[in-house]
Protein backbone atom coordinates (compact mmCIF):
# COMPACT_ATOMS: atom_id res chain seq x y z
CA UNK A 1 0.00 0.00 0.00
CA UNK A 2 1.21 3.61 -0.56
CA UNK A 3 0.42 5.02 2.64
CA UNK A 4 1.39 3.22 6.15
CA UNK A 5 1.52 4.91 9.75
CA UNK A 6 5.04 6.30 10.27
CA UNK A 7 7.67 4.59 11.38
CA UNK A 8 8.17 2.73 14.82
CA UNK A 9 10.89 5.21 15.95
CA UNK A 10 8.91 8.04 15.13
CA UNK A 11 6.01 6.65 16.85
CA UNK A 12 7.83 6.00 20.65
CA UNK A 13 9.14 9.27 20.33
CA UNK A 14 5.62 10.26 20.51
CA UNK A 15 4.61 8.34 23.15
CA UNK A 16 6.84 9.30 25.56
CA UNK A 17 6.46 13.55 24.49
CA UNK A 18 2.88 12.69 25.49
CA UNK A 19 3.38 10.47 28.34
CA UNK A 20 6.40 14.22 29.32
CA UNK A 21 3.22 16.18 28.20
CA UNK A 22 0.62 14.86 30.17
CA UNK A 23 2.79 14.58 33.44
CA UNK A 24 3.77 17.96 33.21
CA UNK A 25 0.31 18.87 32.43
CA UNK A 26 -1.15 17.01 35.46
CA UNK A 27 -2.77 14.59 33.33
CA UNK A 28 -2.09 11.37 34.63
CA UNK A 29 -5.10 9.54 34.87
CA UNK A 30 -6.79 9.10 38.58
CA UNK A 31 -9.65 6.83 39.75
CA UNK A 32 -11.85 9.85 41.12
CA UNK A 33 -15.99 8.99 40.22
CA UNK A 34 -16.75 11.89 37.30
CA UNK A 35 -20.05 12.92 38.06
CA UNK A 36 -21.42 13.90 34.41
CA UNK A 37 -25.55 14.62 34.63
CA UNK A 38 -24.91 17.81 32.77
CA UNK A 39 -23.34 15.33 29.60
CA UNK A 40 -26.94 14.98 28.89
CA UNK A 41 -28.42 19.04 28.54
CA UNK A 42 -27.95 20.73 25.73
CA UNK A 43 -25.72 23.28 27.60
CA UNK A 44 -22.94 20.93 27.78
CA UNK A 45 -23.37 19.73 24.37
CA UNK A 46 -22.81 23.30 23.30
CA UNK A 47 -19.55 23.11 25.36
CA UNK A 48 -18.47 20.13 24.17
CA UNK A 49 -18.86 21.51 20.48
CA UNK A 50 -16.88 24.80 21.60
CA UNK A 51 -13.99 22.66 22.93
CA UNK A 52 -13.61 21.68 19.32
CA UNK A 53 -13.58 25.24 17.44
CA UNK A 54 -17.83 24.47 16.81
CA UNK A 55 -17.98 28.06 17.48
CA UNK A 56 -16.22 29.66 14.52
CA UNK A 57 -17.91 32.05 12.06
CA UNK A 58 -20.49 30.76 9.60
CA UNK A 59 -18.93 29.22 7.15
CA UNK A 60 -16.20 28.21 8.36
CA UNK A 61 -14.81 24.13 8.49
CA UNK A 62 -16.28 23.63 12.00
CA UNK A 63 -19.18 26.23 12.12
CA UNK A 64 -21.90 23.29 11.04
CA UNK A 65 -21.83 21.87 14.80
CA UNK A 66 -22.40 25.03 16.52
CA UNK A 67 -26.21 25.63 14.67
CA UNK A 68 -28.02 23.55 17.88
CA UNK A 69 -31.36 22.52 16.62
CA UNK A 70 -30.03 20.12 13.42
CA UNK A 71 -32.68 17.76 12.90
CA UNK A 72 -32.84 14.87 10.31
CA UNK A 73 -31.02 11.65 10.53
CA UNK A 74 -27.18 10.53 10.88
CA UNK A 75 -26.32 7.09 9.42
CA UNK A 76 -23.59 4.97 11.68
CA UNK A 77 -22.34 1.41 11.19
CA UNK A 78 -19.84 0.06 13.64
CA UNK A 79 -19.12 -3.36 15.06
CA UNK A 80 -20.29 -2.65 19.03
CA UNK A 81 -23.45 -4.63 19.90
CA UNK A 82 -24.69 -5.80 23.41
CA UNK A 83 -23.75 -3.75 26.38
CA UNK A 84 -20.97 -1.52 24.06
CA UNK A 85 -23.62 -0.56 21.51
CA UNK A 86 -25.50 0.96 24.78
CA UNK A 87 -22.17 2.51 25.82
CA UNK A 88 -22.17 4.43 22.48
CA UNK A 89 -26.08 5.24 22.36
CA UNK A 90 -25.35 6.66 25.88
CA UNK A 91 -22.60 9.07 24.22
CA UNK A 92 -24.60 10.07 21.64
CA UNK A 93 -27.90 10.82 23.26
CA UNK A 94 -26.52 13.73 24.46
CA UNK A 95 -26.11 14.87 21.20
CA UNK A 96 -29.33 13.71 20.21
CA UNK A 97 -30.88 15.71 22.37
CA UNK A 98 -29.41 18.79 21.49
CA UNK A 99 -29.15 18.84 18.21
CA UNK A 100 -32.45 17.40 17.19
CA UNK A 101 -30.91 14.63 15.12
CA UNK A 102 -31.66 10.72 15.21
CA UNK A 103 -28.77 8.69 15.03
CA UNK A 104 -29.47 5.59 13.20
CA UNK A 105 -27.02 3.32 14.65
CA UNK A 106 -26.33 -0.12 12.21
CA UNK A 107 -24.56 -2.62 14.50
CA UNK A 108 -22.32 -5.88 12.26
CA UNK A 109 -19.54 -7.87 12.96
CA UNK A 110 -19.04 -7.63 9.08
CA UNK A 111 -18.05 -4.06 8.69
CA UNK A 112 -14.88 -4.97 6.27
CA UNK A 113 -17.78 -6.59 4.26
CA UNK A 114 -20.23 -4.10 4.36
CA UNK A 115 -17.55 -0.99 3.44
CA UNK A 116 -15.66 -2.47 0.88
CA UNK A 117 -19.17 -3.46 -0.91
CA UNK A 118 -20.07 0.18 0.24
CA UNK A 119 -16.94 1.25 -1.38
CA UNK A 120 -18.13 -0.14 -4.95
CA UNK A 121 -21.97 0.35 -4.69
CA UNK A 122 -21.91 3.86 -3.59
CA UNK A 123 -23.88 3.15 -0.23
CA UNK A 124 -21.81 3.79 2.46
CA UNK A 125 -23.17 5.34 5.68
CA UNK A 126 -22.64 9.15 6.74
CA UNK A 127 -20.01 8.02 9.47
CA UNK A 128 -18.38 4.50 10.29
CA UNK A 129 -16.69 2.57 13.02
CA UNK A 130 -13.06 1.83 10.20
CA UNK A 131 -12.03 -1.41 10.75
CA UNK A 132 -8.31 -0.64 11.25
CA UNK A 133 -5.91 2.00 10.25
CA UNK A 134 -4.70 -0.51 6.76
CA UNK A 135 -8.62 -0.55 5.51
CA UNK A 136 -9.07 3.12 6.43
CA UNK A 137 -6.20 3.99 3.73
CA UNK A 138 -7.85 2.00 1.50
CA UNK A 139 -10.74 3.83 1.59
CA UNK A 140 -9.19 7.36 1.44
CA UNK A 141 -7.22 5.83 -1.47
CA UNK A 142 -10.19 4.99 -2.89
CA UNK A 143 -12.08 8.60 -2.97
CA UNK A 144 -14.22 8.23 -0.30
CA UNK A 145 -13.45 9.37 2.77
CA UNK A 146 -13.80 13.33 3.95
CA UNK A 147 -10.60 14.58 4.19
CA UNK A 148 -11.75 15.95 8.06
CA UNK A 149 -9.52 19.39 7.78
CA UNK A 150 -12.74 20.58 6.72
CA UNK A 151 -14.82 19.07 9.46
CA UNK A 152 -13.12 19.42 12.51
CA UNK A 153 -10.91 22.22 14.11
CA UNK A 154 -7.93 20.11 13.22
CA UNK A 155 -5.01 22.19 15.34
CA UNK A 156 -7.59 21.16 18.68
CA UNK A 157 -7.86 17.62 17.56
CA UNK A 158 -4.10 17.16 17.12
CA UNK A 159 -3.56 19.36 20.95
CA UNK A 160 -6.49 16.67 22.47
CA UNK A 161 -4.90 13.56 20.80
CA UNK A 162 -1.89 11.73 21.64
CA UNK A 163 0.59 12.56 17.98
CA UNK A 164 0.65 8.64 17.16
CA UNK A 165 -3.12 8.20 17.09
CA UNK A 166 -3.40 11.58 14.83
CA UNK A 167 -0.66 9.95 12.20
CA UNK A 168 -2.45 6.59 12.36
CA UNK A 169 -5.61 8.56 11.26
CA UNK A 170 -3.71 10.24 8.50
CA UNK A 171 -3.20 9.00 4.37
CA UNK A 172 -1.32 10.82 2.11
CA UNK A 173 -0.95 14.15 4.69
CA UNK A 174 -4.43 13.90 4.88
CA UNK A 175 -6.99 13.53 8.52
CA UNK A 176 -9.45 10.78 7.77
CA UNK A 177 -10.23 8.98 10.76
CA UNK A 178 -10.27 9.99 14.17
CA UNK A 179 -10.05 7.79 17.67
CA UNK A 180 -12.91 8.17 19.78
CA UNK A 181 -11.99 5.35 22.56
CA UNK A 182 -8.76 3.13 22.85
CA UNK A 183 -7.16 -0.02 24.60
CA UNK A 184 -4.27 -1.78 25.49
CA UNK A 185 -4.31 -5.36 23.96
CA UNK A 186 -2.23 -8.22 25.96
CA UNK A 187 -3.23 -8.03 29.06
CA UNK A 188 -4.14 -11.18 31.49
CA UNK A 189 -7.35 -11.40 33.21
CA UNK A 190 -7.27 -13.21 36.42
CA UNK A 191 -9.75 -14.19 39.61
CA UNK A 192 -7.97 -12.75 42.17
CA UNK A 193 -10.21 -15.05 44.89
CA UNK A 194 -9.06 -18.02 42.66
CA UNK A 195 -5.23 -17.08 42.30
CA UNK A 196 -4.35 -14.25 45.01
CA UNK A 197 -4.17 -10.50 44.53
CA UNK A 198 -0.94 -10.51 41.68
CA UNK A 199 -0.57 -6.84 41.84
CA UNK A 200 2.72 -7.00 43.33
CA UNK A 201 3.73 -9.79 42.40
CA UNK A 202 3.00 -10.29 38.62
CA UNK A 203 5.34 -12.81 36.62
CA UNK A 204 7.61 -10.33 34.85
CA UNK A 205 8.59 -13.31 32.38
CA UNK A 206 6.85 -15.93 30.15
CA UNK A 207 8.44 -18.27 32.06
CA UNK A 208 7.62 -16.88 35.50
CA UNK A 209 3.94 -17.19 34.28
CA UNK A 210 4.49 -20.63 32.99
CA UNK A 211 6.02 -21.29 36.80
CA UNK A 212 2.54 -20.07 38.42
CA UNK A 213 0.32 -22.23 36.10
CA UNK A 214 2.15 -25.00 37.44
CA UNK A 215 1.83 -23.96 40.80
CA UNK A 216 -1.49 -23.29 40.45
CA UNK A 217 -2.98 -26.01 37.99
CA UNK A 218 -5.27 -27.02 40.55
CA UNK A 219 -7.18 -24.60 40.86
CA UNK A 220 -9.24 -24.60 38.07
CA UNK A 221 -9.44 -27.09 34.92
CA UNK A 222 -7.06 -26.17 32.23
CA UNK A 223 -4.92 -22.48 32.16
CA UNK A 224 -6.05 -20.47 29.92
CA UNK A 225 -9.76 -19.40 28.52
CA UNK A 226 -10.25 -18.46 24.94
CA UNK A 227 -13.06 -17.82 22.94
CA UNK A 228 -12.25 -16.85 18.91
CA UNK A 229 -16.50 -16.37 17.73
CA UNK A 230 -17.26 -13.09 16.66
CA UNK A 231 -19.59 -13.76 13.59
CA UNK A 232 -17.95 -12.47 10.38
CA UNK A 233 -14.88 -11.52 12.53
CA UNK A 234 -14.47 -14.66 14.15
CA UNK A 235 -11.32 -15.48 14.75
CA UNK A 236 -9.33 -12.27 15.67
CA UNK A 237 -8.13 -12.27 19.18
CA UNK A 238 -6.04 -15.39 18.09
CA UNK A 239 -4.93 -12.77 15.99
CA UNK A 240 -3.73 -10.71 18.96
CA UNK A 241 -2.31 -13.69 20.67
CA UNK A 242 0.07 -14.23 17.40
CA UNK A 243 1.10 -10.57 17.37
CA UNK A 244 1.85 -10.57 21.15
CA UNK A 245 4.30 -13.57 20.51
CA UNK A 246 5.99 -11.83 17.36
CA UNK A 247 6.01 -8.39 19.12
CA UNK A 248 7.75 -10.06 22.19
CA UNK A 249 10.27 -12.39 20.13
CA UNK A 250 11.29 -11.14 17.22
CA UNK A 251 10.51 -7.40 18.34
CA UNK A 252 8.97 -4.30 17.04
CA UNK A 253 11.04 -3.76 13.44
CA UNK A 254 10.14 -7.75 12.33
CA UNK A 255 6.36 -7.16 13.95
CA UNK A 256 6.04 -3.76 11.63
CA UNK A 257 7.67 -5.51 8.62
CA UNK A 258 5.27 -8.64 8.88
CA UNK A 259 2.06 -6.10 8.75
CA UNK A 260 3.33 -4.23 6.14
CA UNK A 261 3.61 -7.47 4.03
CA UNK A 262 7.17 -7.61 3.89
CA UNK A 263 8.39 -10.52 6.19
CA UNK A 264 6.47 -13.47 4.88
CA UNK A 265 4.51 -15.54 7.36
CA UNK A 266 6.15 -18.75 6.63
CA UNK A 267 9.32 -16.76 8.31
CA UNK A 268 10.53 -18.97 11.38
CA UNK A 269 9.45 -16.02 13.47
CA UNK A 270 6.00 -15.61 12.40
CA UNK A 271 5.99 -19.59 12.71
CA UNK A 272 7.18 -19.73 16.27
CA UNK A 273 4.85 -17.69 17.39
CA UNK A 274 1.99 -19.59 16.05
CA UNK A 275 3.83 -22.54 17.56
CA UNK A 276 3.34 -20.99 20.71
CA UNK A 277 -0.44 -19.83 20.27
CA UNK A 278 -0.79 -23.73 19.74
CA UNK A 279 0.67 -24.36 23.06
CA UNK A 280 -1.96 -21.95 24.52
CA UNK A 281 -5.07 -24.08 22.63
CA UNK A 282 -3.99 -26.81 23.76
CA UNK A 283 -3.99 -25.87 27.33
CA UNK A 284 -7.42 -24.18 27.43
CA UNK A 285 -10.51 -24.69 28.72
CA UNK A 286 -12.97 -27.04 26.69
CA UNK A 287 -11.24 -28.08 23.79
CA UNK A 288 -11.00 -26.81 20.21
CA UNK A 289 -14.95 -26.78 19.77
CA UNK A 290 -15.87 -24.96 23.22
CA UNK A 291 -12.95 -22.62 21.44
CA UNK A 292 -14.33 -21.73 18.29
CA UNK A 293 -17.97 -21.71 19.31
CA UNK A 294 -17.33 -19.17 22.23
CA UNK A 295 -18.15 -15.25 21.73
CA UNK A 296 -15.39 -13.96 22.29
CA UNK A 297 -17.21 -11.57 24.84
CA UNK A 298 -17.74 -14.26 26.84
CA UNK A 299 -14.09 -15.62 26.35
CA UNK A 300 -13.34 -14.78 29.80
CA UNK A 301 -16.45 -16.05 31.57
CA UNK A 302 -15.02 -19.33 32.95
CA UNK A 303 -12.45 -17.59 35.43
CA UNK A 304 -15.55 -16.64 37.73
CA UNK A 305 -17.24 -19.91 37.58
CA UNK A 306 -17.50 -22.76 40.37
CA UNK A 307 -15.27 -24.10 40.28
CA UNK A 308 -12.96 -22.20 38.17
CA UNK A 309 -12.83 -23.41 34.55
CA UNK A 310 -9.34 -21.45 33.78
CA UNK A 311 -6.44 -19.41 35.31
CA UNK A 312 -6.07 -16.99 33.18
CA UNK A 313 -7.66 -15.14 30.30
CA UNK A 314 -5.65 -12.73 27.73
CA UNK A 315 -8.06 -10.32 26.09
CA UNK A 316 -7.61 -6.03 25.70
CA UNK A 317 -8.82 -3.76 28.33
CA UNK A 318 -12.08 -3.63 26.74
CA UNK A 319 -13.15 -6.66 28.09
CA UNK A 320 -14.36 -5.05 31.27
CA UNK A 321 -17.15 -4.16 29.59
CA UNK A 322 -18.42 -7.24 28.38
CA UNK A 323 -19.57 -10.37 29.45
CA UNK A 324 -19.35 -11.62 32.62
CA UNK A 325 -16.94 -8.78 33.71
CA UNK A 326 -19.97 -6.39 33.66
CA UNK A 327 -21.31 -7.42 36.82
CA UNK A 328 -18.31 -7.84 38.66
CA UNK A 329 -16.26 -5.53 41.01
CA UNK A 330 -12.60 -4.82 39.10
CA UNK A 331 -9.90 -4.97 41.33
CA UNK A 332 -11.70 -7.20 43.90
CA UNK A 333 -13.56 -9.88 41.32
CA UNK A 334 -11.01 -9.19 38.33
CA UNK A 335 -7.81 -7.56 37.70
CA UNK A 336 -4.79 -7.90 35.43
CA UNK A 337 -1.35 -7.78 34.61
CA UNK A 338 0.49 -6.84 31.65
CA UNK A 339 2.04 -9.60 29.19
CA UNK A 340 4.92 -10.91 30.18
CA UNK A 341 8.35 -10.74 28.55
CA UNK A 342 9.86 -13.46 26.23
CA UNK A 343 12.97 -11.78 24.85
CA UNK A 344 14.31 -9.28 27.49
CA UNK A 345 15.78 -7.27 24.16
CA UNK A 346 11.99 -6.12 24.12
CA UNK A 347 10.75 -5.61 27.50
CA UNK A 348 8.09 -3.42 27.97
CA UNK A 349 6.72 -3.85 24.98
CA UNK A 350 2.46 -2.78 24.30
CA UNK A 351 0.61 -2.89 21.82
CA UNK A 352 -2.73 -1.38 21.26
CA UNK A 353 -5.52 -0.45 19.22
CA UNK A 354 -8.51 1.82 18.83
CA UNK A 355 -11.57 2.66 17.31
CA UNK A 356 -11.70 5.30 14.44
CA UNK A 357 -14.49 6.89 12.82
CA UNK A 358 -14.49 8.08 9.37
CA UNK A 359 -17.00 10.07 7.10
CA UNK A 360 -18.37 9.10 3.82
CA UNK A 361 -20.97 12.06 3.35
CA UNK A 362 -20.09 15.75 4.99
CA UNK A 363 -23.90 16.20 5.92
CA UNK A 364 -24.33 18.92 8.66
CA UNK A 365 -25.51 16.24 11.07
CA UNK A 366 -22.80 14.26 10.34
CA UNK A 367 -19.99 17.04 10.71
CA UNK A 368 -21.93 17.80 13.90
CA UNK A 369 -21.79 13.60 15.55
CA UNK A 370 -17.82 13.70 14.51
CA UNK A 371 -17.12 17.03 16.17
CA UNK A 372 -19.10 15.80 19.25
CA UNK A 373 -17.11 12.61 19.37
CA UNK A 374 -14.35 14.07 19.63
CA UNK A 375 -14.78 15.92 23.02
CA UNK A 376 -13.49 14.64 26.63
CA UNK A 377 -17.40 15.39 27.09
CA UNK A 378 -18.54 12.52 24.95
CA UNK A 379 -16.06 10.27 25.17
CA UNK A 380 -15.84 10.06 29.41
CA UNK A 381 -19.31 9.17 29.27
CA UNK A 382 -17.96 5.88 27.55
CA UNK A 383 -15.29 6.17 30.32
CA UNK A 384 -17.64 5.63 33.16
CA UNK A 385 -19.56 3.29 32.09
CA UNK A 386 -16.20 0.97 31.56
CA UNK A 387 -14.45 -0.81 29.11
CA UNK A 388 -12.99 2.24 27.21
CA UNK A 389 -10.15 4.33 27.55
CA UNK A 390 -10.26 7.98 25.91
CA UNK A 391 -8.05 8.96 22.84
CA UNK A 392 -8.90 12.69 24.19
CA UNK A 393 -5.97 13.51 26.49
CA UNK A 394 -8.38 15.75 28.76
CA UNK A 395 -9.86 12.74 30.19
CA UNK A 396 -7.84 11.70 33.09
CA UNK A 397 -10.45 10.09 35.61
CA UNK A 398 -11.36 6.96 35.47
CA UNK A 399 -14.28 4.98 37.64
CA UNK A 400 -11.37 2.19 38.89
CA UNK A 401 -8.09 1.47 39.43
CA UNK A 402 -7.81 -1.33 36.72
CA UNK A 403 -8.98 1.24 34.52
CA UNK A 404 -6.41 3.92 35.22
CA UNK A 405 -3.70 1.51 35.34
CA UNK A 406 -4.22 0.26 31.82
CA UNK A 407 -4.35 4.26 30.94
CA UNK A 408 -1.26 4.63 32.23
CA UNK A 409 0.58 2.00 30.05
CA UNK A 410 -0.72 3.80 26.72
CA UNK A 411 1.37 6.63 28.09
CA UNK A 412 4.42 4.98 29.79
CA UNK A 413 4.93 2.31 26.88
CA UNK A 414 8.78 1.81 26.63
CA UNK A 415 7.50 0.46 22.84
CA UNK A 416 4.00 1.04 21.84
CA UNK A 417 2.91 -0.65 18.33
CA UNK A 418 -0.67 -0.45 17.40
CA UNK A 419 -2.52 -3.90 16.57
CA UNK A 420 -0.57 -5.59 13.43
CA UNK A 421 -4.19 -7.33 11.40
CA UNK A 422 -5.81 -3.67 12.18
CA UNK A 423 -2.60 -2.18 9.65
CA UNK A 424 -2.84 -5.08 7.31
CA UNK A 425 -5.09 -4.60 4.01
CA UNK A 426 -8.58 -6.04 4.10
CA UNK A 427 -8.14 -9.13 2.10
CA UNK A 428 -4.96 -9.78 4.46
CA UNK A 429 -6.74 -9.37 7.55
CA UNK A 430 -9.44 -11.56 6.59
CA UNK A 431 -7.35 -14.51 5.90
CA UNK A 432 -6.15 -14.12 9.12
CA UNK A 433 -8.65 -14.37 10.92
CA UNK A 434 -10.34 -17.66 9.11
CA UNK A 435 -6.44 -19.02 9.45
CA UNK A 436 -6.99 -18.69 12.76
CA UNK A 437 -10.20 -20.98 13.00
CA UNK A 438 -8.00 -23.64 10.36
CA UNK A 439 -5.37 -23.88 13.20
CA UNK A 440 -7.88 -24.48 15.72
CA UNK A 441 -9.19 -26.63 14.19
CA UNK A 442 -6.13 -28.69 13.03
CA UNK A 443 -2.89 -27.64 14.68
CA UNK A 444 -0.93 -30.11 11.99
CA UNK A 445 -2.05 -28.34 9.11
CA UNK A 446 0.47 -25.06 9.75
CA UNK A 447 2.82 -24.81 7.20
CA UNK A 448 0.19 -25.16 4.19
CA UNK A 449 -2.11 -22.41 6.42
CA UNK A 450 0.85 -20.64 6.31
CA UNK A 451 1.84 -20.68 2.96
CA UNK A 452 -1.54 -19.98 2.05
CA UNK A 453 -0.97 -16.71 4.42
CA UNK A 454 1.99 -16.14 2.04
CA UNK A 455 -0.28 -16.80 -1.02
CA UNK A 456 -2.84 -13.74 0.16
CA UNK A 457 0.16 -11.94 0.82
CA UNK A 458 1.53 -11.61 -2.38
CA UNK A 459 -1.68 -10.52 -3.80
CA UNK A 460 -3.27 -7.98 -1.68
CA UNK A 461 -0.38 -5.63 -0.98
CA UNK A 462 0.01 -3.18 -3.46
CA UNK A 463 3.88 -1.09 -3.29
Amino acid sequence: MSSRPRSLVALFAAVAVVAAACSNSGATPTTEPVATPAATTSAAMESAMASTGASAAPGSPAAGASLGHIGGTVTVYGTWSGSEQDAFLAMVKPYEDATGVTVQYTSTRDINAQLAQGIQTGTLPDLAGLPGPGQMAEYAQAGKLIDLSSVLDVNTYKTNTASNFVDLGTVNGKLVGVFIKLSVKGLIWYNPKVVGDLTSSAPKTWDDLQTLITQDKSKATAPWCVGLEGGASSGWPGTDWIEDFVLRTAGPDVYKSWYEGKTKWTDPAIKAAWQQFGDVIANSYGGANYILATNFANGGDKLFTTPPGCLFHHQASFITGLGAFTNLKAGTDYNFFPFPDINSQYSGALEGAGDLFGMFHDTPQAKALINYLTTAQAQQIWVDRGGALSANKQVTKYPDDVSSRSAQMLLNAKTFVFDASDNMPTDMNAAFWSSILDYVKNPSNLDSILAHLDQVQASSYQQ
